[in-house]
């Protein structure tokens, strides 16, 4: 989960906290307050009829029967006063809350009782005011804290995400351009992303710092390279042209020329171990140009001439099937040796009379080159070293190790993805996705 989306769903979640709780806060104030006023208006109601209550309107009100009872139109409020023995007589007020069926309608009610004497007589008075009024706030309130509720964190989301892609924004503009979109340390960009957070600011400097400590590496690497190149090549070539030249003196004994066979054939193995890991240095370095139009078909006819003869003498069925044309930019030289490294081990390794196909087609907006044969595959450990270098699968081949790892370079180089899969005695297929043309 990206750092944005974290910082979003943090706020949102501790800001629907804290409405959650000041709500309950709220709801439960309410209620109690509520309750309050309603009981202070009961107690004051019978205050005022207990002050003005006189004989007449005792009489009045009973109107000879035990009790009265009035309520309004509404049934929001009503009176009740009952006539009660004296054996029951209480003059303390309570209040209850009590469900109450009045002309056939049940409602709750916050009812006052109070028993009072007047007149050595003892009467019951009952106050109550409906509580659907209230009920009706709570649950407007309750609808409106839900509403907020959803709002404050729609608005929460969307603002925390809108402000903290703002703030994290030179952050990934330092992923971006300083990590993600450089190949090659001798073209970094080394100034500063704006910003106003310290620690976006110390980590830029700190990839900066770094980049000039790999680009001052990969210089010297650069400059070991060119060394190599002429501190060992150059002495194995003078060592080959003296050996030649020793070859071409006449009366030469046969013993001293088989050893002189013999070292020039070490001589020509040294200079193509160098000129291979080389090769792979260069390549993972990017000091090669990707700039040249590539026909792929063009390419595979080239090496098909080159390698024809060693696909003649193994007696080998060859095929290619491309099943349309696929152009593509990279290195003319590199892709040609990445091509025919995998062509020369599916003749190498395979038995006479066998058979190599080659079939390219585009799918899911990737070319894939499929080359195959029925040769002596691999085993399963073989394979999974088959990148590293100087690991071979059949010791008793001519070679050192450097082919899949020379291929290997290459295709990551032109960011082609490579596929092998070998069973032992059965054959080998390797498959180049390549990246989807420009």
């Amino acid at each position: 989960m990206k750092l944005q989306v974290k910082f979003s769903l943090y706020n949102a979640i501790t800001k629907i906290a804290i409405i959650v709780i000041l709500g309950s806060i709220i709801l439960f104030s309410i209620d109690r307050i509520a309750y309050h006023q309603l009981d202070n208006r009961l107690i004051k109601k019978k205050g005022k009829i207990i002050k003005n209550l006189n004989d007449a309107e005792i009489d009045s009100l009973l109107n000879n029967e035990q009790t009265f009872t009035d309520y309004n139109i509404l049934k929001e409020e009503f009176i009740i006063l009952t006539d009660i023995p004296d054996n029951q007589a209480d003059s303390s007020a309570k209040i209850i809350t009590e469900r109450r069926e009045i002309e056939g309608d049940i409602e709750f009610y916050r009812i006052l009782n109070y028993k009072f004497l007047y007149h050595s007589n003892w009467y019951k008075l009952e106050l109550g005011e409906s509580m659907t009024a209230l009920q009706s706030i709570k649950n407007s309130i309750r609808f409106y804290m839900l509403v907020v509720l959803f709002a404050s964190l729609l608005v929460t989301l969307l603002t925390d995400f809108a402000f903290t892609n703002f703030l994290l924004k030179p952050f990934y503009l330092i992923i971006d351009k300083k990590i993600n979109k450089v190949d090659d340390p001798t073209h970094f960009n080394y100034q500063n992303i704006r910003t106003n957070t310290d620690d976006f600011k110390i980590l830029d400097n700190s990839i900066n710092s770094l980049m000039r400590k790999i680009n001052t590496l990969f210089a010297l690497e650069k400059q070991f390279i060119a060394n190599v190149s002429h501190e060992l090549l150059t002495p194995i070539s003078i060592l080959s042209t003296r050996f030649e030249n020793m070859l071409s003196t006449p009366d030469i004994p046969v013993e001293h020329e088989n050893k002189i066979f013999a070292s020039l054939k070490t001589l020509s193995r040294l200079k193509v171990i160098i000129n291979s890991l080389l090769l792979i240095s260069k390549v993972e370095n990017n000091q090669y140009l990707k700039t040249e139009k590539i026909d792929l078909q063009d390419e595979l006819n080239d090496i098909y001439s080159d390698l024809e003869d060693k696909i003649s003498d193994k007696n080998l069925k060859y095929t290619i099937d491309l099943k349309e044309d696929f152009y593509f930019k990279g290195n003319k030289a590199l892709v040609h040796t990445l091509l025919t490294n995998i062509l020369s081990n599916a003749i190498k390794y395979n038995n006479s009379g066998g058979e190599i196909h080659v079939v390219g087609k585009t799918e899911d907006h990737n070319f894939n080159l499929t080359i195959s044969d029925n040769g002596k595959g691999m085993s399963h450990e073989v394979l999974e070293n088959a990148f590293d270098r100087f690991k071979r699968g059949n010791t008793e081949e001519n070679g050192f190790g450097l082919g899949l790892a020379i291929v290997d370079s290459i295709a990551k180089f032109h960011k082609i993805e490579v596929k092998i899969r070998s069973v032992e005695n059965e054959g080998t297929s390797v498959n180049l996705i390549f990246p989807e043309a420009d």
